[in-house]
């Protein structure tokens, strides 16, 4: 059976994040540390945002699945804990802090993310914990 083939119902995660029990958040971190953007950017709404850090808005499933191809290959997301909260609207607001690697870094991240009621992603972003001075540090050479 190819992932492509694979029921949400069978979705399960090996994934554990203390204080985390959406499946989409987890998801997220699987399927993005695999390399599967497809299927990242399918745990978004279709009009789904995603913010990466030093970025403008990314809008919409094959926008971000392209955004993900060109810039997260290599990527490894180490989440550590996270809470969640529900919001008036009944959007759930969860909160996941961690470390983010590349090969050539690693930097604390701490992920927002914004889920409907169906625990789709309407909205994520993932901001870098660093000093201003780290940050620095990080910008690629041109």
């Amino acid at each position: 059976m190819t992932s492509a083939e694979i029921s949400p119902v069978q979705l399960q995660t090996e994934l554990q994040i203390p204080g985390i029990t959406q499946t989409s958040v987890m998801r997220y971190f699987e399927t993005l540390n695999a390399g599967d953007f497809e299927q990242t950017a399918g745990l978004f709404t279709e009009d789904g945002v995603m913010r990466p850090p030093l970025e403008s808005d990314i809008v919409g499933r094959d926008a971000i699945a392209a955004y993900l191809k060109q810039e997260a290959q290599n990527i490894k997301a180490y989440p550590n804990t996270g809470i969640s909260d529900t919001l008036e609207n009944t959007t759930i607001q969860v909160q996941v802090t961690g470390k983010a690697q590349t090969s050539w870094c690693g930097v604390n991240v701490l992920w927002t993310f914004i889920l409907n009621q169906q625990q789709q992603i309407l909205y994520t972003r993932i901001k870098l914990l660093a000093s201003p001075q780290e940050l620095l540090s990080l910008r690629p050479q041109k």
